[in-house]
């Protein structure tokens, strides 16, 4: 049974009189230890105990920064700066600047502070995709808006043959060093220059991408043709208050669902309890 799952079940036996609050807070950390301890082996440098300072020291090595204050203080203030960023040079009704937004650094301070899990355990749900993956025996897998590569060590350290693709050859050029500083193999692809290969992979995982995408029902598409049949898109599709995140700029997307199911990509599982993700199975009649 899937983590959100349990924790479903967990909590309705509280809701049922069976079980208490503390009880049931307890399982839940014990639960989320295990993801936790997954998490940090994968991305945690040798020698390292704590995972906030390790992903701070791959940033100060990676710009040649010599004080860690001054990572923290960058990572701290990265939503921020990125809302002046969007707010001061983005115009959102032009696909090229949208893009040119993603060449920021300011994202990989944002993404590395953020899979410090030091503000939610949103970044677990890699741990849970990793679940799925092993589950169905995926051994190719595309990280479709692969960011800092976060994900895709975990994947790959797992045994699977990842290719990461983003539009951000800034976040592509760090998930490629961060990858052969640990003598790992993958295969890395710039969006804005190449298209992704068809009926190529059995896992695509889109990880609180399509909020930023100008065109979300076109990459449903895209995903679709890259998926081999029986292949599964694990995806986390929704709308949240654009509000310090202003490059959220997808308001609705029932187009997306509805070009989804016309492809032929059937829900086969969601989270309903943890973090909003879902499963699609790639079917074709």
């Amino acid at each position: 049974m899937l983590l959100p799952d349990r924790l479903r079940e967990v909590w309705g036996e509280v809701d049922a009189g069976r079980l208490s609050h503390e009880a049931a807070l307890a399982v839940q950390e014990e639960l989320l230890a295990d993801y936790r301890t997954t998490w940090c082996a994968a991305l945690m440098l040798d020698g390292e105990g704590d995972l906030r300072t390790s992903l701070s020291r791959e940033i100060a090595a990676y710009y040649a920064i010599s004080d860690l204050a001054e990572v923290e203080r960058r990572c701290v203030g990265a939503v921020a700066t990125m809302r002046r960023e969007w707010e001061e040079n983005i115009d959102p009704q032009q696909g090229a600047s949208i893009e040119s937004f993603y060449q920021s650094p300011t994202l990989v301070y944002d993404l590395m502070g953020w899979h410090s899990l030091q503000d939610d355990t949103g970044p677990l749900a890699y741990v849970l995709g990793l679940e799925i993956a092993r589950a169905r025996q995926v051994r190719t897998c595309l990280d479709f808006g692969s960011g800092v590569g976060s994900g895709a060590l975990l994947f790959t350290q797992a045994g699977i043959k990842m290719t990461l693709a983003d539009i951000s050859t800034t976040l592509l050029k760090f998930a490629h060093w961060r990858f052969a500083r640990r003598n790992l193999p993958a295969h890395f692809l710039d969006l804005s220059q190449s298209a992704l290969p068809r009926d190529n992979f059995d896992l695509i995982l889109a990880m609180d991408v399509f909020e930023h995408l100008a065109d979300p029902v076109d990459v449903a598409e895209r995903l679709w043709q890259a998926l081999r049949p029986g292949g599964l898109l694990f995806a986390r599709i929704h709308v949240e208050d654009a509000g310090a995140h202003p490059q959220h700029i997808v308001r609705d997307f029932s187009p997306t669902f509805a070009r989804l199911r016309e492809l032929g990509f059937v829900q086969i599982w969601q989270d309903t309890w943890l973090w909003g993700h879902q499963l699609f199975e790639k079917r074709e009649d």
